[in-house]
């Protein structure tokens, strides 16, 4: 008689990937919100929004990844940082907007399910999630052995949040004269990876446990430095100060994202030097042999996200920020745009 096959037969183990859920759980209750009805495990999640918070409630939801990031958590055989990652990313995103996220799910697709591997990356984002005050109320483990190759994993995330109709920041009120403040990134965070890679693995030739002493450590942990999730100081900015537009800087970089909240009768001035880049970004340039242009629109250089304020509140913001650990920097300002003129300056 032939063998009766089985899903394990083909690369797929039920068993692992259940024990594994359980794991996740426990995990999972560490980013709960009073809202969360439901623990990890079910066909979905349920929150329950508190409505009595807004006068109009209106839901965002933005998803993102991690991108090639994960190559380096591959081969340095470290997960517990990307996870803090994925949160970021789409936290960040939909603060642009002034919502306070509530909660995210995650998506996991891997050739095989490596019990510890994964656990630390979910680790990582509930971890992530509980530093934006956002629920990690359930996801997906999917086990695909044909393809994804064995020790591989991709992840991506879904983020829901909310803010007052009225709260909206859109970029509507951006007015000639305003301030632009950048706020401090924490180095690469997750953009620009593929070039990185060119250059630190194809031209330079070298190791992530190496040390680079531009750096002040070694390339993997550079490298691995998680996103800044933003979500707390800027929550606390916004429900204090008039904040008129707010931009994440990430792919595209400085160039790409600031016009993307501009009124089109505006321009930004953002002044050259008026902010201090980390090493990274100087010794990719260097090595890399990278023009100005491309590195401001590949890189967040420095600066992780934009708000622009009024120019009487700029040095007041400036300075609640620094009083919550976040270095920021007045990096130009809002002028009046030509017919035709680029919607940002560089002086």
């Amino acid at each position: 008689m032939k063998k009766s096959l089985t899903y394990k037969d083909a690369g797929v183990n039920i068993d692992a990937a259940n024990k594994l859920v359980e794991t996740i759980k426990s995990l999972a209750k560490t980013s709960f919100r009073p809202e969360v009805l439901t623990e990890i495990g079910g066909f979905s999640g349920l929150f329950a929004l508190n409505i009595e918070k807004y006068k109009r409630p209106v839901l965002t939801a933005s998803t993102d990844g991690v991108g090639t990031k994960l190559k380096i958590a591959l081969m340095l055989n470290k997960h517990d940082t990307v996870g803090i990652d994925l949160v970021a990313m789409c936290v960040n995103d939909i603060m642009v907007q002034g919502a306070e996220p509530l909660f995210l799910l995650d998506y996991i697709a891997t050739g095989k399910v490596e019990h510890n591997t994964l656990e630390a990356l979910v680790a990582g984002i509930a971890r992530g999630c509980s530093e934006a005050n956002c629920a990690l109320i359930g996801g997906e483990v999917a086990e695909m052995p044909s393809f994804y190759n064995e020790g591989e994993y991709d992840v991506a995330g879904f983020v829901v949040g909310v803010v007052d109709q009225d709260k909206i920041i859109d970029g509507s009120e951006i007015r000639i004269g305003d301030k632009v403040v950048g706020i401090a990134s924490s180095g690469l965070h997750s953009n620009g990876y593929s070039l990185v890679r060119k250059i630190v693995f194809e031209q330079l030739n070298l190791d992530l446990h190496q040390r680079i002493e531009e750096l002040g450590r070694t390339l993997g942990e550079e490298l691995l430095e998680p996103t800044k999730i933003y979500i707390k100081p800027l929550l606390n900015i916004i429900s204090e100060f008039h904040v008129h537009g707010i931009a994440h800087i990430t792919g595209g970089g400085v160039l790409e994202n600031i016009p993307r909240i501009l009124p089109d009768s505006c321009q930004v001035v953002i002044h050259r030097g008026s902010w201090i880049i980390p090493p990274i970004f100087t010794y990719l340039q260097e090595k890399g042999n990278i023009g100005d242009l491309e590195m401001l629109r590949t890189f967040n250089n420095g600066i992780g996200m934009v708000i622009i304020v009024p120019q009487e509140e700029a040095e007041d913001i400036i300075a609640r920020l620094k009083n919550m650990h976040l270095q920021s920097y007045c990096i130009g300002e809002v002028a009046k745009r030509k017919a035709a003129s680029e919607p940002m300056v560089l002086v």
